[in-house]
């Protein structure tokens, strides 16, 4: 193989490579921003359910201090019904008492029912305060999961970056010019495989002329369709009598 091709191919690797490192660099603070945002989601919550609770004791108190009024009110009752001197009287104040001890049958059943949602207040709180702990054990963990994975890839952009100025300076100038151009327009991919007359990526039919120089590997020949730099992968043994699983494509050609 034309060593200038041999040395693309690997070029091609690295800034594939080196692509694939920055993409995770790039989108680190992204996923630290929405480990925070869940950590800021759990705290709310939290928050809401003390926040809850709190408004569970005011009622609470409410319905205590009326209750407490209506009492006093129906023990005064009492004792007035005991110095009451006509039946009119006395029905006015039976009338009076009646309607009092309903608002205490209204108070205590309110009382009732603010002391069941406090219990389902008090078990959310306990899943908040759970969820909350969880979450952030998690997000530590995950935090440094993903710094150290951002690391690794920064390392790996720089080597990459070291081996690629390397590599250039082992291909003729005109070779990288068309290559950096190529990948340019094509979305970092400048190279392609051809097989069977064709261009793996493209899927364009080479020209016969054109596929029997790629198959040589001693030239740079681009494709007429997509202007990639094209190159042959030679079956094995078995391969070319169909005993065997077709070759799977570098990672360049992908």
């Amino acid at each position: 193989m034309l060593p200038d091709l041999e040395r693309l191919i690997q070029l091609q690797e690295l800034e594939l490579r080196a692509d694939a490192a920055r993409r995770v660099v790039a989108t680190a603070p992204e996923r630290l921003a929405a480990l925070d945002a869940r950590l800021a989601s759990a705290r709310a919550n939290l928050e809401h359910a003390t926040a809850v609770i709190a408004d569970n004791q005011g009622a609470r108190r409410t319905v205590d201090k009326d209750l407490a009024a209506a009492q006093q009110r129906l023990e005064k009752y009492k004792e007035q019904s005991m110095a009451v001197k006509t039946n009119t009287e006395f029905h006015a104040m039976q009338h009076q008492m009646a309607a009092v001890k309903a608002e205490i049958d209204q108070f205590e059943s309110r009382t009732l029912e603010v002391m069941m949602h406090a219990d389902e207040l008090a078990a959310a709180l306990k899943a908040a305060e759970a969820r909350l702990k969880a979450d952030e054990a998690a997000v530590v963990a995950e935090r440094k999961s993903i710094e150290a994975e951002r690391a690794r890839n920064e390392a790996l952009v720089q080597t990459c970056a070291t081996e690629r100025a390397a590599l250039v300076r082992q291909i003729r100038p005109e070779v990288v010019s068309t290559f950096e151009k190529v990948a340019r327009a094509r979305g970092g991919i400048a190279l392609a495989r051809a097989e069977k007359e064709r261009c793996v990526v493209c899927q364009v039919r080479l020209r016969p002329m054109v596929f029997q120089a790629v198959v040589r590997n001693d030239e740079i020949v681009q494709c007429d369709s997509c202007q990639r730099i094209l190159y042959f992968v030679p079956p094995r043994a078995g391969e070319a009598a169909g005993q065997a699983e077709p070759a799977q494509p570098p990672t360049a050609s992908s």
